[in-house]
């Protein structure tokens, strides 16, 4: 393209001037020149004569052309700009032979003499290349360490992402097993509570059957959104912590009519609400003391985890573990100092006995049940409550507890046996314990188990 413009600019150059025709005139000889040109050559000859030829003209014989004036216009205005050299300074016209490192531009002689580059530091090209490429060099490493870094944060990041969204299913998975647990659990307890009351010979027992139905789905519920508040996060959760207390309160029962009240029955709905939280926190919640198989006597069987002991007709073929009791079983844990409680369901067991034992008493022989014996205990037997070898508390068969909550207080030497319903105070012994004492269970009633549940977290 510039080829082109370049032949094209030799026919539209003016020989006198050396540019582009401005207001072209041309002779009869057929050659062109500027106006104004031709007017300064003339004013120099004494005859007019064509600049290019030399052939006399006359002052009239200069004509103008619109068209051509027009065509020379137009060219100027599309002429490429000219275009200065890159190694010569476009305000001097001079080489670039230094640079300037405080303007960080190249500069020519003339440039580095004026005032403009005064106290500059300044180089020669050659030199300036070496050093700045050197310095660019050692720029480059340093972003390709950062490059380096970034790629593997980037990597690092990826595997995080991956590792979040692997955690996020494994939790939802988690979260949803833990919760059909709860449901499941309440399903089985519906169905066994609606099971055992449609056994009952009243007729009226439907209604009661209606309110244990409407009562275990309201707990459920209630569990449903306690577990929902404790998912949530720090801030969430503390911010939402009284209505959460809230819905952890006890459920108010409306009283039911007096002629659907089996007397001769020691459970209330109240117990039975009662016993159904208590076993619902057991499944999240470990008890403050689980058992000692070890220590457990031939007759008695352990659960698996270690919450609940059977009594069994049959002697079983057991180790003779040197922990092992001749009667009863103890919990894994001993306590030496502090207060510890833990709550026990006997239900309509016959025959239980609950309390603590020191840690060095003969596990071999079938020992006094009496504090001199380092025995403290509470014992039921067909409806008589004995404490240690003395008579102990008279309950009504109505008031009989389905939970007992032992609580220990070791350092002020005291063993309580409460009603945790009723917030009643069955027995205590005092006295103070001369060593670590262990708890202590056993049961004769091969028909009904005792359970252990977390005392700290039931609410009464």
């Amino acid at each position: 393209m510039a080829d082109a413009y370049s032949f094209l600019e030799d026919d539209l150059t003016c020989v006198i001037c050396c540019d582009v025709f401005t207001d072209p005139v041309t002779l009869k000889c057929s050659h062109t020149l500027c106006e104004k040109c031709l007017e300064r050559f003339w004013s120099t000859r004494d005859v007019p004569q064509c600049p290019v030829c030399r052939q006399e003209c006359s002052q009239e014989e200069p004509s103008k052309s619109l068209a051509f004036r027009v065509l020379c216009e137009s060219f100027k205005k599309r002429k490429p700009a000219a275009t200065v050299s890159d190694d010569v300074c476009p305000e001097h016209k001079e080489t670039l032979k230094l640079f300037c490192f405080e303007d960080k531009r190249p500069i020519c002689v003339v440039c580095y003499t004026s005032k403009n580059h005064h106290n500059h530091m300044c180089s020669p090209v050659e030199e300036a290349v070496g050093n700045l490429k050197e310095d660019l060099k050692a720029r480059m490493e340093e972003l390709q360490v950062t490059l380096a870094d970034l790629s593997e944060a980037h990597d690092s990041s990826v595997k995080q992402a991956e590792l979040l969204k692997e955690h996020s299913s494994t939790a939802e998975n988690l979260i949803k097993k833990e919760f059909e647990k709860l449901h499941q659990f309440l399903r089985e307890e519906e169905e066994k509570q609606i099971r055992s009351l449609r056994k009952e010979p009243d007729p009226q027992v439907e209604a009661r059957m209606e309110e244990i139905s409407t009562l275990i789905v309201d707990l459920s519920e209630k569990v449903a959104a306690v577990w929902q508040d404790m998912e949530a996060e720090d801030i969430t959760f503390l911010q939402n912590y009284n209505e959460t207390l809230k819905r952890l309160q006890r459920p108010i029962i409306s009283n039911m009519h007096p002629q659907i009240i089996m007397k001769d029955k020691p459970q209330t709905f109240q117990t039975m609400i009662f016993t159904t939280w208590a076993r619902m926190q057991n499944l999240v919640l470990q008890a403050p003391v689980t058992l000692d198989p070890d220590t457990a006597s031939n007759r008695l069987l352990v659960s698996e985890d270690c919450s609940s002991v059977q009594h069994v007709d049959v002697k079983m073929n057991v180790s003779n573990h040197p922990q092992r009791l001749y009667v009863g079983v103890l919990a894994t844990q001993g306590f030496n100092s502090g207060i510890h409680y833990w709550d026990v369901e006997v239900r309509n067991n016959n025959h239980w006995t609950l309390g603590v034992v020191g840690e060095t008493v003969n596990r071999k022989k079938l020992y006094k049940m009496d504090p001199k014996s380092r025995f403290w205990c509470l014992r039921y037997v067909d409806g008589s409550y004995r404490k240690g070898p003395t008579p102990g508390i008279d309950i009504e068969v109505n008031e009989r507890p389905w939970v007992i909550r032992v609580q220990l207080d070791f350092d002020k030497g005291e063993l309580r046996f409460i009603d945790p319903f009723r917030s009643r105070s069955l027995c205590t012994f005092t006295g103070g314990f001369a060593e670590k004492v262990f708890p202590y269970f056993c049961t004769g009633d091969a028909n009904t188990p005792i359970n252990l549940y977390p005392a700290n977290s039931c609410q009464y």
